[in-house]
Formats: structure tokens, sequence, C-alpha cells
């Protein structure tokens, strides 16, 4: 068994592929090329070998390639003390584009990608519930704006659309006040295929915070830890999880789904332990859920008690009078609760680390992290090792930014089994 020296080796090399050089892989090694580069920002050739475990020659191959292919950028030499200067090689932005689209319970947000990675264009439209109908509208009208906004070149360096969204879109009506009429179409809507009919663009769909957990592997704290379970704190809170470097989605999809975990013993099981035989359960409300306790829309409830304006949980107002009472409220009620979901899954998985991110302002990030951290000191660890907590890195554009990445990574990340496999028909 590998000491822990062995394992933080071993997990750091992650998302590091190494290439051959042999015949027959060249596709798989102008991958690993653009992945190395993607993961260490510019590089000279001679670095590039060093990572990739390619020959010189070989990597001077592939980069002319990606460079003609428009994919790759020559910087100005770089003169050392001795031998001849080098070149460094960086990604170039406009050598492939993605559509990238969160679909939530409280608003839509469509994000253009480009190949490093950062947003050229963002639209965000809110709304009270889901509607398909106006919903479906919205994202035809912002694919018809983004080809409109493409040039001939830039349009065919289009990869294509990822879809982010909750599996249950016309779920928890009650909390949400959705019209019963509207909650009870979303059964019958195949959101995938609805969108595909407005682009001829391929187009992948993952769960939201599936989604949200992608872009943190693969763009943010992920590139460097093998094994987390990912916390997405929205309107409702859910997650995603990942082992030996991969998004697992289990059989149903719901792998990391924390907002479902219960708080409590089942009525049956408290009447038990407490020794009320005879006692009937028939009738007794199920335990709460994660997510009826450590949502955003707890907050809002909050806020909105109190006669203040509910956006607030989106921006730093939430940690400033008169809505800091109320957070500090939640976060430690919200914080109590997750710390509970943590410790479970930390006994089942064996987790590196936990990390926790969300639509909320980096304030309150930072705040709920405290909490929760305060709250994980107050349960045993014994026989069990406490995972390390980490603030996520992408904030509120996780869910759409990890659609984007769905199609990008399929047509240029060498490891194609990282997390596609979970969106195969």
């Amino acid at each position: 068994m590998p000491d822990a020296a062995g394992r933080a080796e071993a997990g750091s090399q992650r998302l590091k592929p190494r290439g051959s050089s042999q015949g027959g892989l060249r596709q798989y090694n102008e991958r690993v090329v653009l992945q190395a580069i993607r993961l260490n920002g510019a590089l000279p050739g001679a670095e590039i070998a060093r990572l990739t475990h390619l020959t010189a020659q070989t990597v001077s191959m592939i980069s002319k390639r990606l460079e003609a292919d428009g994919l790759l950028l020559r910087g100005e030499p770089q003169r050392g003390k001795v031998g001849q200067p080098s070149v460094p090689l960086s990604l170039n932005p406009d050598g492939a584009f993605a559509v990238g689209i969160k679909v939530g319970r409280r608003s839509v947000d469509v994000l253009l990608v480009d190949f490093a990675g950062a947003v050229r264009r963002r639209w965000t439209s809110e709304y009270r519930y889901p509607d398909p109908t106006a919903l479906l509208a919205e994202i035809g009208a912002r694919l018809a704006e983004i080809r409109a906004g493409l040039s001939t070149v830039e349009l065919d360096r289009v990869q294509g659309v990822g879809i982010a969204a909750p599996f249950s879109l016309g779920g928890w009506q009650t909390l949400l006040d959705m019209p019963p009429e509207v909650a009870a179409r979303w059964p019958g809507i195949d959101l995938h295929a609805e969108v595909a009919t407005l682009t001829d663009w391929p187009v992948s769909l993952l769960k939201d915070t599936a989604a949200a957990c992608v872009a943190e592997l693969v763009a943010g704290r992920g590139r460097s830890i093998s094994s987390f379970l990912y916390v997405f704190v929205d309107t409702f809170i859910g997650g995603g999880l990942v082992l030996d470097s991969h998004l697992r989605a289990g059989l149903h999809g719901n792998a990391g789904a924390i907002g479902s975990l219960p708080l409590a013993l089942a009525a049956a099981a408290r009447i038990e332990a407490g020794g009320g035989k005879g006692a009937s359960s028939a009738g007794l409300p199920a335990p709460p859920q994660l997510l009826s306790v450590a949502s955003l829309l707890n907050l809002e409830l909050l806020y909105h008690a109190a006669g203040l304006a509910i956006g607030a949980v989106a921006d730093a107002r939430a940690l400033q009078a008169p809505w800091r009472a109320h957070t500090e409220a939640w976060l430690q009620q919200a914080a109590a609760a997750v710390a509970l979901a943590i410790n479970s899954a930390a006994c089942l998985l064996d987790l590196e680390s936990v990390i926790v991110d969300g639509s909320f302002s980096r304030e309150l990030q930072a705040a709920l992290v405290a909490a929760l951290d305060a709250a994980l000191n107050r349960y045993s660890w014994e026989g069990v090792t406490r995972p390390a907590l980490l603030p996520g890195t992408i904030g509120s554009d996780a869910r759409a930014l990890g659609g984007a990445l769905l199609p990008l990574h399929a047509n240029f990340s060498p490891d194609r089994d990282l997390f596609l496999k979970i969106v195969a028909d």
C-alpha cells in the first residue's frame, strides 16, 4: 500500500496525461500538448516535452500543426543566460468556442466561452419560476444572438452547446410557489431535445450541480485534488462527487445529491430508539432533507419575512445591516446541517477534501466555510479522517461554465472518460 507521500504524488498527477512518441497517436498527443498548456499556462517546447514525456522533435511537430490550426499562439522569444531563446506557446483564445447554458429554478444564464475558458459574453434572465415555453424562447433568442455576433470563421469554431439543469425542474413546486399546471408540464419536456431543435450545434446535457463540479474539476481546485465532495449552494443546495479524478454520476445520475440527505432518523426508527413499542409511525412526516434547511431559498424567506430585499443573498449586502442578523442565523443552521452531510460522506467515501461554492458573494462563501469548520469541530472523527474544507474558485458561473466545458473537453482533452461518459444516452 502506498504511503502518504506516494498518494500525494499520485494525486498531483491528475489531469497531467503523458503522451507517446509511438506512431498512430497523433490526435492524442496533440490533445496532451494542449492540456499541458491549459493547466500550466504559456510554455516553451522544452518544458512541454518534460511535462508530457514526449520527445522534443514530437512536440515541435505538434506545436507547428496546432499553430497552423489556430489553436496555439507563439509568444515573444525569451532569452536566457545560455543557449537559444525559448519561445512560449499559449492557447489561442479564438481557437475554439462553446456555449454554456445554466437553467436554474430562478434564472437562466447563457455564456459564450472561448478556448482559454474565458467568458466572452454573458446573458442572464431572472424569473419567479421556470416556465418551459418562456424559457425555451429565451434560450432560442440568445443562441440566435450569439450566432449573429460571430464571424464566419468564429462560427466554424463553435464546438457545441452544454446545458446544466436540475433533473426535476417541476419539483418542489410548493417551495417555489410554482403553479401546479406549470409544474405538471415539466415531466413531459425533454430539455436536451428541445434545445437541439433551436440550433445545429451539438447539444449535451448534465445535471446542474454536476456541471458546476465539472468546472471546479477542470478549471479549479480539482486539478490537484483527486477525491472530493463538491457542495454548491443555490436556490436549493446540491453537490457532485469526484473520486480518483473522475466525476461519478451513479446509476441514476444522482451521486453527490446531498440536498436530499435526511437530517434525522425516520419516524419508526425514532419510536423504536425511544422505547415506544406499540406506537405507530403511520402518517408521521418524513425527516427534513438538507435542502429544506441549507438552501439560499431559506435565506430568502428570512429576508422576505423581515421585509428586506431577497436579492441580497447574491451580493455583499448579505453581511451588512439589516440583512446580517438574518444571514448569521441562516449560517449557523445551514452549517450544522451541511456538517452532518460532510461527516456522513467522509465516513462512507474517505474523501480528500470538501469544496464549497455557490451563487453568493465571496464574503458569504468565506463566512459559510468558517461556520462549517466550526460545525465540523463538534463531531468525533475517531476512526475516520476529516477531509480538508476548501472554498470553490468558480462561483455563480460554475454551472454554465461546466456546461460549456462539455463540448470543449470532448474535442480537445486527452481524457475523454473524465466526465463525458455520464451524459451518454
